[in-house]
């Protein structure tokens, strides 16, 4: 394995590409940090990182995620070894051992409407402390919070948010980080980089630098510290549906 230096965004010159998930968090990953994660559901989701921070123990984290996984997987998997002290979070349903753990009072969470908490994601990472929105005015969203009226229309400051850590997940990235993510598995996966001291990406294809169209890249490698390749991942369904056989 090549010699890395120590993580900062801008460097374009070392080597990112790193053996494995556990080698790419291991001098980075630490007790009480903030992390970032991206993905939707099960959706763009870095389960190879996941599952390395897991067997890091690294513990009284907070995770800023649109989701917490299911259980047993994703950052479901965080929920059932407690490695998890707070979670800034939009969408929680589909997690048991989440609703268990908050209405017991041992688990703290921020909610966050989807757009607000994206918005509160991409202000951090473009350097910008907070924002006027009218989203969750005049509800338990508000509380506590600046409120300002402009034009006639109330809004409510929320405040950015930015992490020690992102985890997020591409389709391909070349040798320097650029990324191209596929589809709707790009959902929250830009926002969380930017917002992200340092970032580390787990893809599907790894190619040469310059093999990317630059035209067709959806994330400069300047947000990208870090590159570990998966090239199989488990890409678990959510909530299977089918449709009835006709006749039945």
């Amino acid at each position: 394995m090549a010699v890395h230096e120590k993580p900062g965004v801008g460097s374009m010159s070392r080597n990112k590409v790193y053996p494995d998930a556990r080698a790419a968090l291991a001098d980075v990953v630490a007790d009480g940090q903030t992390l970032a994660v991206g993905g939707f559901g099960l959706c763009g989701i870095p389960e190879a990182l996941i599952a390395a921070l897991r067997d890091s123990g690294a513990k009284d984290l907070t995770a800023i995620s649109n989701n917490a996984g299911v259980d047993g997987f994703g950052l479901g998997m965080l929920l059932e070894t407690r490695q998890i002290r707070k979670m800034i979070s939009s969408y929680v349903g589909e997690n048991k051992e989440f609703e268990r753990q908050f209405l017991a009072g041992e688990l703290e969470l921020e909610f966050n409407p989807q757009g607000t908490l994206a918005e509160r994601l991409r202000a951090g990472g473009a350097g910008i402390p907070a924002f006027f929105t009218a989203t969750g005015y005049g509800t338990v969203v508000a509380e506590g919070k600046e409120t300002r009226e402009f034009d006639g229309r109330h809004y409510v400051l929320e405040t950015a948010l930015t992490a020690d850590v992102s985890l997020v997940k591409a389709w391909k990235a070349d040798k320097v980080g650029n990324l191209v993510f596929r589809k709707t598995a790009r959902n929250f996966n830009p926002a969380c980089a930017m917002a992200g001291r340092v970032c580390i990406v787990e893809v599907e294809e790894l190619v040469d630098t310059g093999s990317i169209d630059p035209d067709q890249v959806h994330l400069p490698g300047i947000y990208v510290d870090r590159i570990v390749v998966n090239a199989n991942p488990e890409k678990r369904i959510e909530q299977r549906t089918v449709r009835k056989q006709e006749g039945n």
